[in-house]
């Protein structure tokens, strides 16, 4: 056991989450901040992080044995002269699948009922009927990363009657909750079957605007786009054209690139582009910071007893 390490704690934490932490690492000297509170040196002095310390502040530490990210996504973190491969580094993969899947299934709701339409129409106090809908029973849904996040929206549309097709990049063992599943060398081949392709990808070298005018071209005019993952996976003017062009249903996105979308960009103004600010995940829903909580507990304990921690980062891969 690694007694007297100095573990830094910069996710939110109430009373009963300190104490949870506290019990995993007795003898440890814990040191609780924010990151807009933070300074250059208590992040060097620590051993163990918990949370997203800025990159600048982590990089060119000499004594950090471990880094704990709140975020599933790693980023610039990834990279070895930001954090060294003798680190280790976990993610918090496995704490955004539910707040995010059930934003996914909301945003395509919105954009199959036409309620973004209706939204606008109420605003004008206007009673219109905005013409026919489209289901999810008996649509087929690409699922594009089939990770935490993309298996639990995988798993909700096949529940209400879709026909399920994942891609992920290595792995071929196929789960209950798909009916095909591929490795990224096909997307070009399933686009033009999928009524719905959904994005929850990290950003990549590989996955750097896989969807574009060629690829966007692929899909079904009638087609719904939804990204959550990273907004460098599709060239955002391509998909601008696309939109204004009456070539798919909409496009719902929680990122974007560039992020933050610059408030004078065309994307904004086009109907059938549903925005929101890189808010499916977060804190915003509860259960998601504490599964946060639990993850940094049941690594910290792991860690400070030799065990081997879950949420390994492959750095080669990006997540």
């Amino acid at each position: 056991m690694l007694l007297g390490k100095n573990i830094l704690v910069l996710i939110k934490v109430n009373e009963d989450h300190k104490k949870l932490l506290e019990e995993k690492a007795p003898g440890a000297d814990f040191i609780y901040a924010s990151r807009s509170s933070l300074d250059r040196a208590t992040v060097q002095n620590a051993d163990i992080i918990l949370g997203n310390p800025p990159v600048e502040m982590v990089k060119g530490s000499k004594k950090l044995k471990w880094l704990q990210l709140d975020s599933a996504g790693v980023g610039e973190y990834a990279m070895h002269d930001i954090v060294p491969e003798d680190v280790v580094l976990t993610n918090a993969s496995g704490a955004y699948g539910l707040a995010i899947s059930e934003y996914m299934l909301g945003v395509l709701l919105e954009l199959y009922k036409k309620l973004y339409l209706y939204r606008d129409n109420q605003a004008q106090g206007k009673w219109h009927y905005e013409g026919p809908v489209k289901a999810i029973y008996g649509s087929t849904a690409l699922i594009v990363g089939v990770g935490d996040i993309g298996g639990e929206f995988a798993k909700r549309i096949k529940a209400l009657g879709a026909y399920t097709i994942g891609i992920r990049r290595k792995d071929a063992n196929k789960p209950d909750f798909l009916d095909e599943l591929y490795f990224m060398d096909k997307l070009e081949e399933l686009l033009p079957r999928a009524d719905i392709v959904a994005l929850s990808l990290p950003a990549t070298r590989l996955t750097d605007k896989i969807i574009n005018q060629k690829t966007l071209k692929l899909m079904k005019k009638d087609a719904v786009l939804i990204n959550v993952g990273r907004g460098n996976a599709i060239d955002t003017e391509a998909l601008c054209d696309a939109l204004e062009n009456g070539h798919l249903i909409g496009a719902a996105l929680d990122v974007t690139d560039p992020e933050p979308l610059p408030e004078d960009h065309r994307l904004w103004k086009i109907k059938n582009a549903i925005i929101t600010p890189h808010v499916s995940g977060g804190y915003s829903l509860k259960e998601t910071h504490e599964r946060i909580v639990r993850i940094c507990a049941h690594n910290l304990e792991a860690f400070m007893n030799g065990r081997s921690l879950i949420n390994v980062v492959d750095r080669a891969a990006g997540y």
